[in-house]
Formats: structure tokens, C-alpha cells, sequence
């Protein structure tokens, strides 16, 4: 038996390895840290408590900082190690991370990987980010008794409908936790239905994480090469809707002459690709790039195609469409609390379905504007930018939700202050 075990260990390596190249190839992973994947690495664990928080992808991430940074006050001495699983989360998180905390890309869930990866690192304390439960490591977390929470929980309908059929399986890995903090007063009636322990409503992360930075400088540049101009944002855009927005574009330019629109594309890899669609829809185009070239007087799409600057171009833009709302693939929406903070009037699509209960909360108190198709959503453009009025309206009704939703990190640390005073 155990022969066997060690010959479908080692088939199931092979594979991961094959995936893992597989990526590599297509430019989602990074070759010169690909041992990490695999639960190795060549950085020494720092001495003392470490605190291990695991934030899948840049959403995620993103909610991190501002519970790292507010851990690190209360704890001087404390080291903490961030793992994130994709390339853009990786280079925000070298980005952003305040000294005494460091990034690793978290390993496959291998049985081998997973051992390298806590035999190496044993930390004090795990902090799960969301919902992205990796049973082999998690099992493994449970066995060794290392103390962990999940924190800003979440489960779809599909993902509950998916765990209730395997309700042993859910109750073994969930069991991984002391602790569940979660999103919704619905998540917690399904992580409590599931079996998980201690499960308590602290509401959404994403409403205190402090706003998107910017540059002043390049601030000052922006503003000064769009002065006057009127400027909408298609934010954090996946494949469908830049195309929908050169198209937007071209009607609006026949009322508002100078219109410039601005598209943050959610990879900015793709960079390329919709500078070669608008420019062969015959739109002036402008790629920001690397050497952050400035739009010019007859530049009607300018393609942000940096990483870290939404922030940037919220600040620049009053109104804000916020992406994967309404995308080829099925859409599920990207987080629309970033633009509210920054004063934007914000609109989006109709499929939000991965942030529903904060869509469906800022649509109660009108904080945000959704539309149903492309026809819709330029109707509701034209009437903005008509409209100063309407526009000031609808940016203070988002700026005010985002306001009254800054008391959900005090609540978190509340529930977590037990864990940490205990383990670090």
C-alpha cells in the first residue's frame, strides 16, 4: 500500500511539474522563482514569531496590506510572510510591503510541496485570505496544530452548492481553523452549515483598505496633458470591453468633441493587443507603457498599461466603469469600492456576481450606477458628462458609502486580537 502511494506521489510531481511549465511558457509564472511553487526556497526563515497570511490573487492582496499594516503596530518584533499565487500580485506585493514582511509564491498542493513549504517556514500563526481552500495544505496545517483563522470569508452559491456535496470533506478542511471571519451574515450561515467553527460577520476588508496611492508628480502631468477635457474610466477591463469602450467612444465623441477615454486594462500584458484593436477601429490611440508617454491632443483611447497606477487614473477621471462587469467571460465584477473612495461617480455592468453583496449594498444607498448593456451604459455616460449637476450627485453618494464603510478593520482585529496575543 504504501508502494503505491509512492508511485502515484510521484506521478501526481510529474504532473504538477508539467503544469507548472506549462505556465511558465505562457508567461504566468516567473522561471527564476519557480522552486517556490514547489515549496522550495533559498531565503531563510527570520528568526522569532512569523505570521503567514495567504492572499490568492491581487483582490485579495490588496484587502491584505491594510490588516498587515495594522498587525505590524501591535506587534514590533513580529516578521510576516505573504504568499500570493499569480505574477501581478506577486510584483503589487514587492511593491507594497512594509519592512518586516516579505513575499513567496505560494507552492502547489502537492503533499511533498506542501511539507517542504511548512518544514521550512513553521510559522506561528496562518491568516487565509477569502476563500481559496487548498485542502492539502490545509490538512497539513491542522495536523502539525499550527493556529490559523480565515479571514474576510466568502462562498458563492456555487461554491456552497459544490462543498454541501462533500460536507465530510468540507467539516475535515475547515477544521483547519479556529476561526472564520466572513463577508456576509449569508456566509456565515454557510460556513457554520459546512461545519466551521467560531464564525462570526465582520463584513467586507475591501471597505477599510485605505485608498489606491498616486504619484503627485505624475498626477500633475496627467491633469496638465487633459486639462479641460472630458474623461471617463474603464477600469480594471478583461477581453469585450475595451472593444465596448472604443465603440462607446465613438459615439460620444459626435456630442463631446474632445472626449478621452482611458482604459486600465486588469493585465497590463494585454497592453498591446487593444492598442492594435483601437487604433484598427480607426481611434486615435495612445499606450502609456513603461516610459509613461502622456496623451496627446488628438489621443482618443489612452491605454494605461502600467501596474499599481489605477489609483492614478481614478483620481484623474470623475466617472468610473469598473471592469469584468461586463466581459466576455462571464464577467463577475472587480472591486468597485477603490473608485467610490477616490471620488468617482461609478457605473458598471451587469454581471457582478463574484462581489455581489457589495454591489447589491451600494445600489441600495445609489452609491453606483448598473447597466445592462452597451446602449445603457453610453446613455449613462452622456448623461453625466451633460449633466454637472447629476455627475457631483452621484460621486458624493459614492464618496459618502465609501466613508460610512471604514469600521469593518477595527471589528476584524477584534476578533483576531485573541489569536495574536496568544501566538506571536
Amino acid at each position: 500500500m504504501l508502494k503505491l502511494y509512492q508511485i502515484l506521489t510521484r506521478a501526481s510531481e510529474w504532473l504538477f511539474i508539467r503544469l507548472l511549465d506549462r505556465r511558465v511558457a505562457k508567461g504566468k509564472e516567473d522561471p527564476a522563482r519557480l522552486k517556490e511553487r514547489m515549496g522550495v526556497t533559498s531565503k531563510p526563515r527570520p528568526d522569532g514569531p512569523l505570521l503567514w497570511l495567504h492572499a490568492a490573487s491581487v483582490g485579495e492582496a490588496q484587502s491584505a496590506l491594510i490588516l498587515i499594516k495594522a498587525i505590524l503596530e501591535q506587534h514590533k518584533a513580529l516578521h510576516i510572510l505573504v504568499t500570493t499565487g499569480t505574477l501581478t500580485s506577486a510584483t503589487l506585493m514587492e511593491k507594497s510591503l512594509p519592512e518586516r514582511v516579505f513575499h513567496q509564491f505560494y507552492p502547489l498542493d502537492h503533499p511533498a510541496w506542501v511539507e517542504h513549504f511548512l518544514d521550512h517556514w513553521h510559522p506561528n500563526l496562518v491568516l487565509w485570505m477569502e476563500s481559496e481552500l487548498w485542502p492539502n495544505m490545509l490538512i497539513g496545517i491542522k495536523q502539525r496544530k499550527i493556529p490559523a483563522a480565515l479571514v474576510n470569508a466568502k462562498l458563492s452559491d456555487r461554491s456552497f452548492k459544490r462543498w454541501r456535496l462533500m460536507t465530510g470533506g468540507a467539516r475535515k478542511i475547515l477544521g483547519a481553523f479556529s476561526l472564520v471571519l466572513t463577508q456576509t451574515q449569508k456566509d456565515t450561515q454557510r460556513y457554520g452549515a459546512l461545519g466551521a467553527h467560531n464564525v462570526f460577520y465582520t463584513d467586507n476588508i475591501k471597505h477599510s483598505a485605505a485608498a489606491l496611492p498616486a504619484d503627485d508628480q505624475a498626477l500633475k502631468l496627467l491633469i496638465a496633458h487633459t486639462a479641460q477635457r472630458p474623461i471617463w474610466l474603464f477600469a480594471s477591463t478583461h477581453d469585450g470591453e475595451e472593444d465596448m469602450a472604443a465603440r462607446i467612444h465613438a459615439r460620444l465623441k459626435n456630442t463631446f468633441a474632445d472626449i478621452l477615454t482611458i482604459i486600465v486594462p486588469r493585465h497590463p500584458e494585454r497592453g498591446e493587443e487593444i492598442y492594435a484593436s483601437c487604433d484598427r477601429a480607426g481611434l486615435g490611440t495612445t499606450l502609456r507603457g513603461e516610459n509613461h508617454i502622456m496623451p496627446g491632443e488628438n489621443t482618443d483611447i489612452y491605454i494605461a498599461n502600467t501596474l499599481g497606477e489605477l489609483g492614478l487614473f481614478y483620481r484623474a477621471a470623475p466617472i468610473a466603469v469598473i471592469g469584468r462587469s461586463f466581459s466576455n467571460d462571464g464577467g463577475g465584477g472587480h472591486n468597485p469600492i477603490e473608485a467610490a473612495q477616490l471620488n468617482c461617480a461609478v457605473l458598471c455592468g451587469p454581471n457582478v456576481q463574484n462581489l455581489q453583496e457589495i454591489y447589491d449594498d451600494m445600489l441600495d444607498a445609489e452609491a453606483v450606477i448598473q447597466c445592462p448593456d452597451q446602449p445603457a451604459l453610453y446613455n449613462q455616460l452622456s448623461a453625466l458628462l451633460s449633466d454637472i449637476d447629476m455627475l457631483k450627485t452621484q460621486q458624493k453618494r459614492a464618496i459618502n458609502y465609501a466613508r460610512e464603510k471604514d469600521k469593518v478593520l477595527p471589528r476584524i482585529l477584534q476578533q483576531l486580537s485573541p489569536l495574536l496575543e496568544d501566538n506571536l
